[in-house]
C-alpha cells in the first residue's frame, strides 16, 4: 500500500508538471494552485511512510487511512464524514427503519460522544441516557482518541449482550455508570393516538417508512373520530433527529394543497433544487399544531418550516435545533461511502434555519422535572463545533431544551396545542390562513 501510494503520487506530479509545458503559462494562478496542492499530498504520503516504519508499534494501515479521511472531513463541518463498508452498510439499515445497537443519536463534541437523543422505547432511553449526556468511556476504554465512527462502531454488537458506558452529565457528582443492553431497533417512525376530538401523531424519525406511517396514523384516526367530531390535529416533531429529505418533503406534502416546500443551494449559484406540493390535502383542511423544540433537526425543521410559511400550521413550543444543511451519500463501492455536506436548504420563503433554528409562531416553554433541573439540557446546531455559519445565525444562536415529559399531563405544550384546537385559548395567528402563505410560485 505504501508503495502504491508513493507511486500514485510522484505520478500525479509528473502528470501536473507534463501539463504545464503544454497548457499552463508560467507562473500561472491555476498552475500554483494545483501545484501546492500535490506538494501538501507529497507531504501527506511522506508521513504516512515515516508513521509505518518508525512508530513504535506496527500501525495498521487501513486504520490510518481511514483516520486521516476523517480527520479532514471533520475540519470541515461535524456532519461530514466517510463511512468504511460495514458502516455504510449500517446506514443504509437505519434508513429502512430497523438497526441493531442502543437507540441513540450521537454526536462528537470536545473529543466526547455527544447524545443528541435517545430514541424512545429502546435501550438506552430504558437505561436512563438522557439527551445532552457525555460518553467518557465505553467498556472502560476512554473515548478520547476516538472517532464517532470507531466510538459508535464499539457501541454495536451482538443482540443481548451488554455494553457498560461511563456517562458525565452537567449537573452529576462524579460520572454515572450505566449497562445498556444491545437489541434491535426497531423505529416506529410514527406513533399515533386520539385523544377525544383530536388526533395526535408523533413522527420519531424520517426513514423509508415515515410517509406510509403517517398515512395509516391518518387513516386510523378519521375511521376513530367523526369528521364533523373531530378538531384537528397535533403533528409532534419534539426530539426528531431528521432523517430522509425525500420523507420530509412527502409528509409536508401529506397536509399541503400548494407551493414550496423546501429547496437546495449548492456551492454554484446554479446548482438549485425545488420541492413543490402537489394538490390534495390528506387531512381535508383541518386546523394543524405543530410541536417543536431543541431535539427537533433537519428534516423535522423542513416540515416545520414549509407548513409554518406556508401558513398551513401554527407551530408550537421552543426553538428547534437549526440543521440546515443537506448531506449526500456518495457510494465509494466496496470502499463505503463518503457522506458530504453538499448544500444549504431554505424553507419557502427562502430563510436558511442553518445555525439559526425554527422559531415557534407561539412560545411554550417546558420545565424541567425537579431531578434534571440545573442540567443544561439544551441543544442547538450553532452550539457544535466547527459548525457551518448560518446566513441568518445571530448571536443567540439556535436549540433550546430537549425534553419532553413520559405523561402527557404534564407536557405543557402539548396541552397548550390541544387547548387552541378546541378554542380554549386564542392567538392572532391561529389558525392560520392560507390565503397569505408565502408562495414561491
Amino acid at each position: 500500500m505504501m508503495r502504491k501510494l508513493s507511486l500514485l503520487i510522484a505520478g500525479a506530479l509528473m502528470g501536473a508538471s507534463a501539463m504545464s509545458l503544454v497548457y499552463g503559462a508560467p507562473g500561472s494562478t491555476a498552475n500554483a494552485a494545483g501545484s501546492e496542492t500535490y506538494k501538501q499530498l507529497a507531504i501527506f504520503g511522506d508521513i504516512f511512510e515515516r508513521v509505518r516504519a518508525q512508530y513504535v508499534t506496527p500501525p495498521d494501515d487501513k486504520s490510518l487511512v481511514e483516520n486521516a479521511i476523517n480527520g479532514m472531513l471533520a475540519s470541515l463541518d461535524p456532519h461530514s464524514s466517510y463511512m468504511n463498508a460495514e458502516q455504510a452498510q449500517d446506514m443504509r439499515v437505519q434508513t429502512k427503519g430497523e438497526f441493531g445497537g442502543l437507540g441513540i443519536e450521537v454526536t462528537m463534541e470536545n473529543d466526547l460522544v455527544k447524545v443528541i437523543t435517545p430514541i424512545d422505547d429502546t435501550p438506552a432511553a430504558k437505561a436512563g441516557v438522557l439527551a445532552g449526556d457525555y460518553i467518557a468511556k465505553i467498556d472502560g476504554e476512554e473515548v478520547r482518541g476516538l472517532t464517532l465512527n470507531d466510538a459508535v462502531e464499539k457501541m454495536r454488537g451482538l443482540v443481548n449482550t451488554p455494553i457498560k458506558l461511563t456517562i458525565l452529565r452537567q449537573g452529576a457528582d462524579k460520572p454515572i455508570e450505566l449497562t445498556v443492553v444491545r437489541d434491535i431497533i426497531k423505529v416506529k417512525a410514527v406513533k399515533f393516538r386520539v385523544e377525544n376530538d383530536i388526533g395526535y401523531m408523533k413522527i420519531t424519525s424520517f426513514t423509508e417508512k415515515t410517509y406510509d406511517d403517517l398515512e395509516n396514523a391518518i387513516d386510523t384516526i378519521k375511521k376513530q373520530v367523526p369528521n364533523d367530531k373531530l378538531k384537528g390535529y397535533v403533528l409532534d416533531l419534539r426530539l426528531n433527529p431528521g432523517g430522509l429529505l425525500d420523507q420530509a418533503v412527502s409528509v409536508s406534502d401529506a397536509f399541503l394543497d400548494r407551493g414550496e416546500i423546501v429547496s437546495t443551494r449548492g456551492r454554484d449559484p446554479k446548482d438549485v433544487t425545488r420541492f413543490d406540493a402537489k394538490a390534495g390535502d390528506d387531512i381535508g383542511a383541518k386546523p394543524l399544531i405543530v410541536l417543536v423544540n431543541g431535539g427537533s433537526a433537519s428534516a423535522s425543521e423542513i416540515v416545520a418550516g414549509a407548513l409554518q410559511d406556508l401558513r398551513r400550521a401554527t407551530v408550537v413550543g421552543t426553538q428547534s435545533f437549526g440543521k440546515g444543511s443537506v448531506q449526500t451519500i456518495i457510494p465509494l463501492g466496496e470502499n463505503g461511502a463518503l457522506r458530504l455536506t453538499t448544500a444549504l436548504y431554505y424553507t419557502p420563503s427562502g430563510k436558511s434555519i442553518q445555525g439559526k433554528g425554527i422559531t415557534p409562531d407561539i412560545k411554550v416553554d417546558q420545565p424541567l422535572p425537579p431531578e434534571l433541573q440545573g442540567r443544561d439540557l439544551t441543544r442547538g446546531e450553532s452550539d457544535l463545533k466547527g459548525h457551518i455559519k448560518g446566513a441568518d445565525e445571530s448571536d443567540t444562536g439556535s436549540g433550546s431544551a430537549a425534553y419532553v415529559p413520559p405523561d402527557p399531563k404534564d407536557d405543557l405544550q402539548l396541552i397548550y396545542a390541544e387547548q387552541l384546537l378546541r378554542g380554549q385559548k386564542t392567538d392572532p395567528a391561529f389558525p392560520p390562513n392560507p390565503e397569505k402563505a408565502v408562495l414561491n410560485q
